[in-house]
């Protein structure tokens, strides 16, 4: 990669916070095991006067979907899970599921018998019929107090939310829609089922000690508080603290709060480093520094579109993307209209983080900030660009990552 053409992309994310569109901005490249790129900019807390830095915490939200998708596939993998599992076999309440359907009066919405159970496969897919509660079936969700994905501030496990769950009605009919929602929370409960223990129990035993994440939680110790980033809205008129009232649009319940609910849909938080080790372990076909927590077959299979075109044909998706086990994938370069190679694949948070994976050009790209909600929503894709402008040879064979990547901007000619 070319040190001068990358220093493009510090430049763009030094603009972007002087012009107030965030407080502050991490980012993380690597390439073939090698990081390129963990740089700072701004401010990690305005208020308080925190700059931000290479290890400051970050809310994660749905980029903790693959995590917990990980930790399904490593059951499938010891065949304690199979895909075509139905639900039920782990948590009966979901044996007899109903699904709710728009009349033309659009009043209340009628109920009809699911015509399939939903599969382990549906879950990873989010072709459950399972939303976060905002669609036909909303106000049975909303009467229930169960929408919106959000759940730190609650005093409930997650099984207890997951049960109650079983009860409402689904969406669409398993199998038939790509609807987002509750399903990675569900496997989270899965997990949980079969493995006999706690889902953060199972992730710090089986994903993050052997990993080294040692940054990584569902709630944060409370000698970690001050690295953890504070949240932003940002509109035409610059920054202001996010101070809504409640769930997502507010500095959240991760370091003080009840503790209790481990969301395995959207509840972690971490470091560009521990999510950056993470990925190279999903880059190098299941494995980092001699520990193998996937299969190569597995991470490949993970990593295929398994939803035709239901992912594709969401009108507020972006087009040429499919949907695989837990992660979004390049289907068509240009179709899609983005840098990448078909096979990419990645996803992003709530938060407005983002990571992607390519493959072929064995490269990690990842952007770490807390805006909710942004006024510039572009600054994905522009740093997708000035990342892939910036590569000027083949990509060299993949390599482990080191252990301690440092603190420092580390650039290869």
């Amino acid at each position: 990669m070319s040190s001068d053409r990358l220093q493009r992309l510090s430049a763009a994310m030094q603009q972007y916070v002087d012009d107030e569109k965030a407080a502050g901005i991490v980012t993380y490249v690597a390439r073939s095991g090698r990081v390129v790129n963990l740089q700072a900019f701004g401010m990690s807390d305005i208020q308080a006067g925190r700059e931000m830095t290479p290890d400051t915490i970050f809310r994660i939200a749905s980029q903790t979907k693959l995590i917990t998708s990980v930790a399904v596939m490593m059951l499938v993998e010891e065949g304690q899970i199979a895909l075509e599992d139905p639900l039920s076999r782990f948590l009966p309440a979901f044996a007899q599921s109903q699904v709710a359907v728009a009349t033309e009066s659009n009043g209340e919405p009628e109920l009809v018998p699911a015509k399939r159970p939903i599969t382990i496969r549906d879950l990873l897919t989010h072709t459950s019929g399972i939303s976060y509660g905002v669609g036909v079936s909303g106000s049975y969700w909303q009467e229930a107090g169960i929408y919106g994905g959000y759940y730190a501030d609650r005093d409930e496990s997650m099984a207890s939310l997951v049960d109650r769950m079983a009860d409402l009605p689904l969406d669409a009919q398993p199998g038939e829609h790509f609807v987002y929602g509750h399903s990675t929370d569900i496997l989270g409960v899965v997990v949980e089922k079969v493995a006999g223990v706690s889902l953060g129990e199972f992730l710090r035993e089986r994903l993050f000690v052997p990993l080294q994440l040692h940054d990584t939680h569902f709630f944060l110790p409370r000698e970690k508080a001050d690295r953890l980033a504070a949240v932003y809205a940002a509109d035409a008129t610059g920054l202001r603290r996010a101070d809504g009232a409640s769930g997502l649009d507010n500095q959240g319940h991760f370091v003080e709060g009840p503790r209790v609910t481990e969301s395995g849909g959207g509840g972690i938080v971490t470091t560009a480093r521990d999510y950056g080790r993470f990925l190279q372990m999903m880059l190098n076909g299941g494995q980092l520094d001699g520990v193998r927590v996937l299969g190569p077959r597995t991470v490949e299979l993970m990593t295929i579109n398994h939803t035709g075109s239901l992912f594709a044909d969401q009108p507020a998706l972006r087009p040429g993307l499919g949907f695989g086990l837990g992660v979004a994938v390049m289907l068509d370069q240009g179709e899609a209209s983005l840098y990448g190679s078909v096979g990419s694949y990645g996803f992003a948070g709530a938060y407005f983080t983002t990571y992607w994976v390519d493959p072929e050009e064995q490269l990690i790209t990842m952007v770490m900030t807390q805006l909710r909600p942004p006024v510039d929503p572009t600054l994905h894709t522009k740093v997708r660009t000035l990342v892939y402008q910036s590569i000027v040879d083949e990509a060299p064979a993949a390599r482990d990552l080191p252990t301690d990547t440092g603190s420092a901007c580390e650039v290869a000619e």
